[in-house]
C-alpha cells in the first residue's frame, strides 16, 4: 500500500490543521498554563471537537461517530502534535473509544454517543509506575457478591482528573480484566498531575471500590487481548503526534534560520546548519512513513501491526527528540527561554516519548520478538 494519504485523508488533515490553528493555537496552551486553569483543558474546545467529528473519528456511525479508521485518527493526532493542544483526544477518542468497542451494547450505547459529541471524557487507567509496563499490573479485582472489589493505584491516567468514567485494568483470577468505574464512586481518589509540557494526567487510587458485574468491559480475564489492539492503535497514533511535533519544531527552526543574522549573514546560509537541516528533514519523512505504515497495518488487521506500531513509536520518538534538540541548538541561547515556542515542543516530545513506551521499551520489544 502506498505510504501517502488519500484525497479524503488529506482533506481531513487540512481541516484539522485549520481548526486547531484557529481555535487552539499554541497561545491556547500558554493561556491554560499561565492562568493555572484548574482543569488544564477546555470543555468547550472538546465539544467543538465533537461538532467537527474529530472526537468520534473511530466511533461507529450508529453511535454518532464518523466510523473512520486508524489512519484518520493518526492524521488528527499529527495535527494535535503540531499545535501542542491539550485535548482529551488521545485518551478518549483513541484509547477509550477502541476499548469500549469490546464492551457490551449497553456500555457502547451509554458512552460512545456522548464521547463522539465531545460531551464526555473517558480515560484508560492502565500503568501504575513511572514507566509504561502493561505486563506489570498490581491492581486487583476480587469477586464480591454480584460484582468485584477493586484495590490498587494507577499513574499517568491521561485527563483522569476530568474524566466522566475510568476504564481500569485489574488482575482477577481469570487474568487481566477491564472495568468501567465512576470516578465519583466511594473509594476512588483522583489527583491531578500537571506534566512538564502543561498537559494533563492523574493518579487514581482505588480503595475497596465496589463495582457490579455489568461494569466489566469485554470478557472477564480477556483484558490482555483487548489491550493489545488498543495499545497498538495508541502507539501508532502517539507516533503520529511525535511526527507532528517534530515536524513543526523543524519548521519553526527553518523560519529562524531564514531570518536570524550573525556576522552579517543569515545563519541559514552556513553550510553546516544546512547539512543538519537536510538530515533532519530526511529523518522526519522516514518517521512519518513508519507511522503511516503502522496505522495502515492496524486498519488492515495485519498480524504484524503490533510490531509495526513499535517500529513507528521508536523511530518517531528518536526523530522528534532530534528535531527539538537541533531546534534549541540552532536557536542558540534564546531557545532555552519560554518566550520562544521551540522549548514547548521539547517538553511535549519528552512526554509523548514516555507515553505508551519510550524508544528503549519498543526496541527491546522488537528484539525479543526476533528472538534476541
Amino acid at each position: 500500500m502506498p505510504l501517502i494519504l488519500t484525497e479524503e485523508q488529506t482533506m481531513l488533515q487540512q481541516a484539522a490543521d485549520g481548526f486547531l490553528n484557529e481555535q487552539a493555537p499554541i497561545a491556547h496552551l500558554r493561556q491554560l498554563r499561565d492562568d493555572r486553569d484548574p482543569e488544564g483543558v477546555s470543555r468547550d474546545l472538546w465539544r467543538a471537537f465533537g461538532d467537527m467529528g474529530f472526537a468520534g473519528v473511530l466511533i461507529p456511525e450508529a453511535h454518532g461517530g464518523m466510523g473512520l479508521g486508524a489512519v484518520e485518527a493518526g492524521v488528527i493526532a499529527e495535527s494535535l502534535g503540531r499545535a501542542l493542544t491539550p485535548s482529551p483526544f488521545f485518551g478518549t477518542a483513541v484509547l477509550a473509544a477502541r476499548t469500549l468497542a469490546a464492551g457490551s451494547e449497553d456500555q457502547r450505547a451509554e458512552w460512545l454517543p456522548r464521547m463522539a459529541a465531545g460531551q464526555a471524557i473517558v480515560s484508560l487507567a492502565l500503568d501504575e509506575g513511572a514507566k509504561h509496563r502493561p505486563d506489570r499490573i498490581a491492581t486487583t479485582a476480587e469477586r464480591a457478591g454480584n460484582g468485584f472489589t477493586l484495590k490498587g493505584a494507577k499513574a499517568m491516567v491521561l485527563d483522569g482528573h476530568v474524566a466522566d468514567a475510568l476504564i481500569v485494568a485489574a488482575r482477577t483470577d481469570e487474568g487481566t480484566t477491564l472495568f468501567l468505574v465512576d470516578p465519583k464512586a466511594a473509594g476512588v481518589m483522583v489527583e491531578r498531575t500537571v506534566m512538564v509540557d502543561a498537559h494533563n494526567a492523574a493518579r487514581v487510587m482505588l480503595a475497596d471500590v465496589a463495582v457490579d458485574a455489568d461494569a466489566v468491559v469485554g470478557p472477564v480475564g480477556g483484558g490482555d487481548a483487548v489491550l493489545e489492539g488498543v495499545l497498538t492503535l495508541g502507539r501508532a497514533c502517539a507516533a503520529s503526534s511525535l511526527v507532528g511535533a517534530g515536524d513543526q519544531a523543524f519548521r519553526i527552526t527553518l523560519d529562524y534560520l531564514r531570518t536570524r543574522q550573525q556576522f552579517g549573514k543569515l545563519i541559514g546560509e552556513f553550510q553546516a546548519l544546512q547539512h543538519r537541516a537536510a538530515h533532519l528533514f530526511s529523518e522526519i519523512e522516514i518517521a512519518r512513513a513508519a507511522a503511516l505504515a503502522a496505522l495502515q497495518a492496524v486498519d488492515a488487521g495485519r498480524d504484524d501491526a503490533p510490531m509495526a506500531a513499535s517500529v513507528a513509536k521508536a523511530k518517531a520518538g528518536r526523530t522528534a527528540e532530534l528535531a527539538v534538540q537541533e531546534g534549541v541548538q540552532m536557536h542558540g541561547g534564546v531557545g532555552m527561554t519560554d518566550e520562544f515556542d521551540i522549548g514547548l515542543f521539547m517538553k511535549r516530545v519528552r512526554v509523548l516519548n514516555e507515553t505508551l513506551g519510550d524508544a528503549g521499551f519498543h526496541t527491546e520489544r522488537l528484539a525479543r520478538a526476533q528472538g534476541f
